[in-house]
């Protein structure tokens, strides 16, 4: 039998500091790939709710489901990589599918200049939506696909003896990974706060996916270039295939000899011995025995990834104020890398060793602490969400309907809504919306009353003006907060003129002696007023977040030098009041959860994994990733509750109930050394092996071979891995 010489790979020639050369092709790919995959994630929710128009539970629904594919697809990549195509063209050419999934993304956001609506809204949304999806399942594909190839193909680049300077790599790696995190979650906001377009201007999210999609081309050009110093080891046959198997065929064969004359076993897995060796055999007894332990824990993820739904929401109707500077709700996702960098290195420095002299902490232990702080960190997302909702105002139900009065008279007015009296100073209004069932009795003089009938679930503003008599004009107001934490204007006129009103390069539009809503940002706002003859008036206020204004021009208007005092600003709704800061809370809380969490998990399931099956261990642990996900989807759709706080309360409370599960447990769980339990198992007797060839022989019909490959998988790359925070 002719034996196949394997091809060993090239030595490199190009070293640094002992360092090949190849790992900064990498390590930068790294990092522009990860600038654009959470660039890209941070506005990814706002854009489906401000441009798609969805409402927040849909937008929420297909971001979870995105996330969810990003860590199911990574099973795909590693069998891909390790069976047929090998890392390098496993990562090229699903860096191609990334690449143009981003590029479908920032197309996808291109508004139809000529089709577009008044309110910027696309004629043709179908289509949007379309390419959208399309470019969400590529990146899904792209991104999850290349995750678990990305870093064993840095690892594979080190020789034997270069193991400290391996490790060093994965630190440098793993800065990578943060900083584009970091970087990204910075920028990408500020560039979707941009307004750009030619017939109508809105926030351009062309080039908050654009410049993503740039860095990801630039990702691949980067890898491609440092091909020629590559070390590319050939497939080996992927392990995780390979363990399916030996659990299938143990199962199948248990079932097939369920009858009573059939001696019991020890454990069902060894109802694979007539096929596959003792020791993969008891390597795959170990993974399952930390997979099992895996079953709770995608309940932390469900909480995790929120910061960038409900978190990312909840920021919308608060102040972003933070002084010198002005925080965008998506930037607020910075909290965590930024704390991440900080936790890691103070939590094994100085909380850990300080922890250990008071009692054990085990990896099992932590990892429950994570749970329960990631649970407080959803309790005080709820407590945040009852100090927000106390400030938001109080909108009509849908059997109500409310109305708020201003008077256009040059005179001071007393009128009657029901059996309410409400006095009116000239060109003022009165302070709150008045709530009425359908409809009220208005009486604006003795023997002057009117029947006004209100829409079901509207606000809605009443100009009392004066004509031959007193009348009024009803004009429909917002029922919800202004959208992104931007404040809502419009501008009644009654100069009994046509004027040209513009803010920040913005002009109202009126359709009648009201003008249509503007978005306008935080700041200082100036308002140019100008008439036919060229006669104009600046008008400046001072704008906060979330709030609501109708500007009065009144009857006895002047342009002049005091043209402005004449101008008066009615508040609709009064401007966020709770400041973003106290979202750093929650953040700290989650963080410190992830920290302890997420990188003592890693940690403890390789410690306790086989030498070969660290690759099956990091698909369960991404797995657990994309279930949490799915559960939000299923909590969110299946509970229905009215209030925000109620569901972060309902999410805190199921990690809590699932982290005394994981205790339990964990309580009754034996550590293990998979080092000496694989030496307890020595080669394969001729004889057993011999068994096994004739118990396949029948079913087969062939002489396949079914020895197992005994040597362990390089698997310096999978023990990196467990450094990496981000996954």
């Amino acid at each position: 039998m002719a034996v196949e010489k394997i091809k060993k790979p090239k030595k490199r020639s190009t070293t640094i500091f002992g360092y090949p050369l190849s790992i900064f092709f990498i390590v930068v790919n790294e990092f522009c790939e990860r600038f654009s995959y959470y660039g890209m994630r941070a506005v990814l929710v706002l854009y489906f709710k401000y441009f798609l128009k969805w409402d927040e539970d849909f937008a929420t629904t297909i971001y979870h489901t995105f996330v969810a594919l990003c860590y199911l697809t990574p099973i795909l990549g590693a069998i891909v990589a390790d069976s047929w195509l090998g890392k390098f063209k496993t990562i090229v050419y699903l860096s191609i599918v990334y690449a143009v999934g981003q590029v479908v993304m920032a197309v996808s956001a291109i508004q139809d200049i000529t089709d577009a609506n008044k309110d910027g809204t696309p004629d043709n949304m179908t289509l949007h939506v379309a390419l959208s999806m399309v470019g969400l399942l590529l990146i899904a594909l792209g991104t999850g696909g290349i995750k678990p190839c990305v870093a064993a193909f840095g690892g594979d680049q080190f020789e034997d003896h270069q193991e400290k300077q391996r490790s060093t790599f994965f630190s440098i790696f793993y800065l990578s990974i943060n900083a584009g995190s970091l970087i990204s979650t910075l920028i990408t906001p500020i560039l979707r706060a941009q307004t750009c377009g030619i017939h109508i201007q809105q926030e351009c999210y062309p080039l908050a996916f654009g410049v993503p999609a740039a860095l990801m081309v630039v990702a691949l050009i980067v890898f491609i270039v440092g091909s020629p110093m590559y070390i590319r080891n050939p497939p080996q046959g992927n392990i995780i295939v390979k363990v399916c198997k030996c659990i299938g065929f143990a199962v199948k064969n248990r079932f097939r000899h369920r009858s009573s004359q059939y001696p019991k076993r020890e454990h069902w897995m060894d109802w694979a011995e007539e096929k596959y060796d003792k020791l993969l055999i008891a390597q795959v007894k170990m993974a399952l025995k930390v997979l099992f332990l895996y079953i709770p824990l995608p309940m932390f993820w469900a909480l995790f990834d929120q910061q960038g739904s409900r978190w990312t929401f909840q920021a919308t109707t608060m102040n972003g104020n933070f002084g010198a500077i002005t925080i965008q709700p998506d930037q607020m996702q910075t909290v965590n890398p930024i704390l991440i960098l900080i936790l890691v290195p103070i939590m094994d420095t100085l909380i850990y060793p300080l922890i250990s002299k008071c009692f054990n902490f085990t990896p099992l232990r932590r990892i429950t602490v994570g749970m329960f702080l990631a649970a407080l960190a959803f309790v005080a997302a709820a407590l945040l969400q009852i100090q927000i909702d106390k400030t938001l105002p109080d909108f009509p139900s849908s059997t109500e309907g409310q109305v708020k009065f201003i008077n256009m008279v040059n005179r001071d007015l007393q009128i009657q809504a029901d059996n309410q009296t409400i006095s009116l100073k000239a060109f003022g209004a009165n302070e709150d919306y008045l709530t009425f069932n359908n409809q009220f009795t208005l009486v604006l003089e003795p023997g002057q009353q009117y029947n006004v009938k209100l829409d079901n679930g509207t606000r809605n503003t009443m100009a009392i003006i004066q004509g031959s008599k007193l009348g009024f004009e009803k004009f429909d107001d917002m029922t919800s907060k202004p959208e992104k934490g931007e404040n809502a204007l419009r501008v009644l006129n009654g100069f009994g003129s046509v004027l040209n009103v513009t803010v920040r390069d913005k002009v109202f539009n009126f359709t009648s002696n009201m003008s249509e809503y503007l978005s306008v940002s935080h700041g200082k706002a100036e308002f140019m007023i100008k008439d036919d003859r060229g006669s104009s008036c600046i008008y400046t206020q001072e704008l906060g977040f979330g709030s609501s204004y109708t500007l009065i021009i009144p009857s006895t208007f002047t342009f002049g030098e005091m043209c402005s005092e004449n101008i008066k600003a009615v508040m609709d709704m009064e401007p966020n009041t709770v400041h973003m800061a106290w979202q750093i809370i929650q953040y700290f809380l989650m963080t410190s959860g992830e920290v302890v969490f997420s990188v003592t998990g890693l940690e403890f399931s390789y410690s306790q994994a086989p030498s070969n099956m660290k690759s099956v261990l990091q698909a369960g642990w991404l797995l657990t990733v994309a279930v949490g996900n799915i559960i939000v989807l299923i909590v969110a759709e299946a509970a229905t509750l009215k209030d925000q706080w109620a569901e972060y309360i309902l999410f805190a409370s199921l990690l809590v109930l699932v982290c005394i599960i994981f205790a339990i447990m964990a309580y009754f769980y034996t550590y293990t050394d998979p080092t000496k339990i694989e030496a307890q198992f020595g080669e394969m007797e001729p004889e057993e092996k011999e068994k096994r060839k004739s118990f396949d022989m029948p079913r087969k019909g062939s002489a396949e071979s079914h020895k197992e490959d005994r040597r362990s998988s390089d698997s310096s790359s999978d023990d990196e891995c467990t450094k990496q925070t981000k996954i």
